[in-house]
């Protein structure tokens, strides 16, 4: 009974503990958490592990080797670098933050311009467009491409340069005389 009685003891006191760290230290654990993490609710659970560490530890907070906020700050520290070490190893598959919701919009957008860019080439003339993509898709060099094509490397600049101008003329926007809103 006497064991149980200091047990119980022993949880109240470790609850009050918590209780107190939390209301002294927790505003300044969840603010630092935050601005490391840039997402509150992950900033909330760090702070929270980072408690229960204490609870787990509460010879660490009066060990006398610095303040208790400061090894709480490192213990989050110390949490936030794990989660985030933790997040980079994970599959490039695993959508957790915005930021992997802006690489799909980017891919996207990627996607669409190439459409766009392609049915551009359509535009042209044959010659044109076998130079230009040659050149600029399939990365090979004015030499390069001469050979391949069989001509010479004068008229793949000037195949180069008539097609860029067609695709740049096709690409601005229709220009309005002046007076028309």
């Amino acid at each position: 009974m006497a064991g149980l009685r200091t047990r119980h003891r022993q949880q109240v006191a470790d609850e009050a503990l918590v209780r107190s760290l939390f209301e002294e230290h927790g505003k300044a654990m969840l603010a630092y958490a935050t601005r490391l993490l840039g997402d509150r609710a992950a900033a909330e659970d760090v702070v929270q592990e980072a408690l229960v560490r204490a609870w787990r530890h509460p010879d660490s907070l009066v060990n006398g080797k610095g303040s208790v906020r400061g090894w709480l700050l490192t213990v989050v520290r110390n949490l936030v670098t794990d989660k985030v070490r933790a997040r980079a190893a994970r599959p490039a598959e695993v959508a957790e933050t915005p930021s992997t919701v802006a690489v799909d919009r980017d891919h996207a957008d990627r996607v669409v311009d190439t459409m766009v860019v392609m049915a551009a080439l359509d535009n042209l003339s044959p010659e044109h467009r076998e130079v230009l993509e040659h050149v600029y898709l399939h990365g090979r060099s004015v030499g390069e491409t001469a050979e391949a094509l069989g001509i010479p490397p004068g008229t793949v600049k000037s195949r180069s340069y008539y097609g860029l101008r067609a695709l740049r003329e096709h690409f601005q926007p229709q220009r309005f005389g002046a007076g028309v809103a």
